[in-house]
This record gives structure tokens, sequence and C-alpha cells, in this order.
């Protein structure tokens, strides 16, 4: 495992969620460049293998510990609400703008806030989702359509299946392993 501090953990795992991510502060990317964990990309920097590999070590929660059996029976009750939002992001692509799906997507919000808490006491780093979720909706709320699927922003189904992808990785889970995945 290379040597980092939390700040470059962090930004790694960030890195590695979003896919590519723009750095203006070329000081805090560094490290991660150095150590080949990222690399250059058109617009910004992205994960390499050795970045990945790297981060799902680091992302792991210690098997067997209390953060990892917290994280397991969110995990356990986020996959049927996963499954809710796949079938209300469908909707909202067939019919956008249609408030009845707003309100099931408020409504799914709501019942997964005492998931995002229980995950966000297991393990500070997943403290950002909640706030993000919440403002994605906010937008959709105001009226702002992209906010619901779009993955040019910080939509709620791009939150969303960041969310997913961090709890998969703190497990140690392959996506490729869930009830009904995709081959």
């Amino acid at each position: 495992m290379p040597v980092l501090d939390d700040r470059s953990w962090l930004l790694l795992h960030e890195i590695r969620l979003r896919g590519v991510l723009a750095i203006d502060d070329e000081t805090l990317v560094r490290p991660l460049l150095e150590a080949g964990l990222v690399a250059r990309a058109h617009r910004g920097v992205r994960v390499t293998i050795e970045g990945r590999d790297a981060n799902a070590v680091w992302a792991r929660l210690a098997p067997g510990s209390e953060e990892e059996t917290t994280v397991r029976r969110a995990y356990d009750a986020f996959l049927g609400l996963n499954r809710e939002l796949i079938r209300i992001c469908h909707d909202w692509q067939q019919q956008p703008g249609d408030w009845k799906v707003v309100d099931r997507l408020t409504t799914l919000h709501e019942r997964a806030a005492p998931i995002l808490t229980r995950v966000t006491r297991a393990h500070l780093r997943f403290e950002t989702y909640r706030p993000r979720l919440r403002t994605a909706l906010s937008r959709v709320d105001e009226g702002e359509q992209e906010w619901f699927t779009s993955p040019r922003c910080d939509s709620y189904h791009t939150v969303w299946m960041q969310l997913h992808e961090d709890v998969l990785l703190a497990l140690g889970v392959e996506r490729s392993s869930e009830e009904g995945a995709m081959p």
C-alpha cells in the first residue's frame, strides 16, 4: 500500500467513485500522480488500475468489525430501495417532469434516511451522501429536471450510484454478485 495522508486517500476515493475529476489544485493531486494511482485525463484525472487496487484495500472495512456489520445491515436494506430507485428513474426518463414520479422519489429519499444515518455512523466517509442527495432532490423540486438522473451533475441518481459503489467497496462485494445483476 502506498503511504498517503488521509486527504490523499479521500481524494483518490472520490476520483474512483466519480470516474474523472477536474482538480485545480496541483498540490492536492501530485502525491497521487507520483504514486501512479491516478493519471491525467481529458477533463481532469482518472484512477489507474493500481489506484483502483489500492483504493479497494483502503476502502474495505475490517472484516468482522462492528463497522462492517453496521454497513452490511444497511446494505441489505439498501438493496430493496435501490431496485425501487431504478424503477423510479426509468419512469422519470419515460415521463420527465411528472410530479407523481418526483413524489415517489421524495418518499424513497425519506425511507433511505435511516440507512444513510447508519452508514455515516459506521464511517465518516459516508457523511457527504445525505446532504448531496438532499441537494439533488431540492433542485428537482425547484424544477431543475437534470438533477434527477443526469450524469453531468450530482443528480440524485449519480450520487445514489456513488453511494452504492462506496458501500460495495466497504464490504468487499462485487456488483456482479448482487441479485439481479447484469452479467
